[in-house]
């Protein structure tokens, strides 16, 4: 189940919530639902990915795939403490738990936020019924997974708990890994605005100096992830359904090579996968002068 949570996401949700999966935007819009069975709130979802983390890919404070909470720093802008370097080992503990802290936390932190951020400007009738819709998706979401089988079926609590909880650790390690290969890489750029705000690069050659694709040749890989390997063309054209990126990546290869613009790639996952653990120490060293303190 843990595995057909991380498919659905990767390949049907992730596509319809962008207006990718169809041409008919209904079925877009139903098909984006399947985020529920993961147990998190659609809204807020697109507000995070969408909006903050295309737009602000790997920029430090905006992008909130790589916001600081504390236990794993993912930007060189962060100031990291003695723990975080032994972060390459720890991180991948907190990645497993991405789903179940979705489901019992985030999406209440992140819709409180939006609101006193001003990220979301809806009126606050439409963001309580907002909210009301959350509590709703969780009480259904937890009612289905351990209301029925204990309630109606008589099993056993823990038993529930237990696979419930490896579910959550499955689906969210998965998840985790394969959006950070594409973005916490050695040779991905963390730019920060200048004073007045804005950032020196337009926003396509931006994509291009914070993304990285990986595996491309890799076809099992390829549809087991939905084609999240192909990270370059999805942050380039978002709303193009993932099943033409490596047609598209011959394309965007050989029009960032005209343009004399580097295209960032990981031949394996394997090769991917070490260039996140040793971004993750890097991130996680303190800086020269603490270092010479």
């Amino acid at each position: 189940m843990g595995f057909a949570v991380s498919g659905i996401g990767m390949n049907i949700m992730h596509d319809a919530n962008h207006g990718a999966y169809a041409r008919n935007a209904s079925v877009n819009q139903w098909l984006g639902c399947t985020l529920y069975l993961a147990g998190a709130g659609v809204k807020n979802w697109k507000f995070q990915h969408n909006v903050l983390h295309h737009t602000y890919t790997n920029i430090t404070g905006l992008d909130e795939d790589i916001r600081d909470r504390g236990v794993v720093k993912l930007s060189p802008h962060l100031t990291p403490g003695h723990l975080h370097r032994w972060q390459w080992l720890y991180a991948f503990f907190f990645y497993s738990i991405l789903t179940l802290y979705w489901v019992t936390l985030k999406d209440f932190f992140q819709y409180r936020g939006f609101i006193k951020t001003g990220v979301n400007r809806q009126s606050p009738a439409e963001n309580r019924k907002m909210l009301a819709g959350l509590l709703l998706v969780k009480l259904l979401y937890l009612g289905i997974f351990f209301g029925l089988p204990v309630l109606v079926f008589n099993m056993p609590f823990w038993e529930i708990l237990l696979g419930f909880l490896v579910m959550h650790f499955t689906s969210g390690l998965i998840l985790t890994v394969v959006f950070q290969l594409a973005h916490s890489v050695e040779g991905t750029a963390y730019p920060l605005p200048d004073s007045t705000g804005q950032l020196k690069n337009d926003w396509a050659v931006h994509q291009l100096e914070t993304t990285v694709n990986f595996s491309p040749r890799n076809k099992i890989l390829t549809w087991c992830v939905g084609g999240l390997n192909f990270q370059i063309e999805h942050h380039l054209f978002p709303k193009v359904c993932h099943v033409h990126y490596p047609q598209i990546s011959a394309i965007v290869r050989q029009t960032a090579e005209d343009f004399g613009l580097k295209y960032l790639e990981n031949k394996s996952f394997k090769r991917a996968f070490i260039s996140h653990i040793r971004s993750l120490k890097a991130f996680g060293l303190p800086s020269l002068n603490e270092a010479i303190g």
